[in-house]
C-alpha cells in the first residue's frame, strides 16, 4: 500500500481548496487575478466507486439532460452496480438507454474487478494507469476520478476543452494549448495542480459569462 508521500495531498474540504488557491496565487499573479473575478472556489468532491465511473461512461458524448434521462433509468432499473450490470444483456443495458457501445463499456467496467477501497491507498499514477486499462474509460475519464471522487490534490486534466480555452484567455496564448503543452504548463503548479483546475474552470465560466456566451 502507497504511503502518504506518494499519494500526496487529498483534499477533504473547503480549506484545502483555499490553501491551495493561496499557494498557487502566491506564485503565479494570473492566478491571483483569476480569483478576484472568480470569488472562492468549489470543493467539487463527490463519492468514489463503481457508479461514478458508470456515469461518466454514460454522460460520454451526450447532453446533459440525455445523460442524466438515462441515469434516472439506469437507477430506477437498480443498474449502478457492477453485479447487476453483470447479469443484465446488452440488449437489455440498450433498453435502459445505452447506446450498444456503451452497453459494451458498462460491461467491461463491470467485469473489470476493479477494487475501488483499494484505489484510494494507490499513487495518482498507478490510480489512471488501472482505470485506463477498462475500455471506455480514457485519461479524461480517469483524472477527473482521480481529481474528485478521490480528492488528489495534485492531478490535472490537461485534455478537458474547457481548461485549455480557460488557460489560453488567463495567460493570454496565441491558441488554445494542445494537451502535452498543457500537461507541461500545469507542471509548474505543482503539488496543487487540482485547485489550479477548478481555478481555470471558475475563470473560463466568468469569461463567457462576460462575453455573453451561455
Amino acid at each position: 500500500m502507497a504511503g502518504d508521500a506518494e499519494i500526496g495531498r487529498i483534499i477533504r474540504g473547503d480549506a484545502c481548496v483555499a490553501e491551495g488557491a493561496g499557494w498557487l496565487a502566491t506564485r503565479e499573479p494570473r492566478f491571483a487575478h483569476a480569483l478576484r473575478l472568480t470569488g472562492p472556489l468549489p470543493l467539487r468532491l463527490r463519492p468514489d466507486g463503481f457508479d461514478q465511473l458508470l456515469s461518466a461512461i454514460v454522460s460520454q458524448q451526450v447532453s446533459v439532460a440525455s445523460a442524466r434521462a438515462i441515469w434516472a433509468r439506469l437507477e430506477a432499473a437498480g443498474m449502478t452496480t457492477p453485479e447487476a450490470v453483470r447479469a443484465e444483456t446488452e440488449d437489455g443495458l440498450r433498453a435502459l438507454g445505452l447506446s450498444r457501445q456503451k452497453a459494451v463499456y458498462a460491461r467491461a467496467l463491470a467485469e473489470a474487478g476493479i477494487d475501488f477501497d483499494a484505489l484510494r491507498a494507490m499513487p495518482t499514477a498507478e490510480v489512471i494507469a488501472q482505470l485506463v486499462a477498462v475500455k471506455g474509460i480514457g485519461v479524461w475519464t480517469a483524472e477527473i476520478y482521480a481529481m474528485f471522487s478521490l480528492g488528489r490534490a495534485d492531478v490535472f486534466a490537461p485534455g478537458d476543452l474547457a481548461l485549455q480555452d480557460a488557460a489560453r484567455h488567463l495567460f493570454d496564448l496565441p491558441e488554445r494549448p494542445k494537451e502535452r503543452a498543457l500537461r507541461a504548463m500545469a507542471g509548474h503548479w505543482a503539488p496543487w495542480r487540482s485547485v489550479a483546475a477548478r481555478i481555470l474552470w471558475a475563470y473560463y465560466r466568468v469569461d463567457k459569462n462576460r462575453e455573453g456566451i451561455a
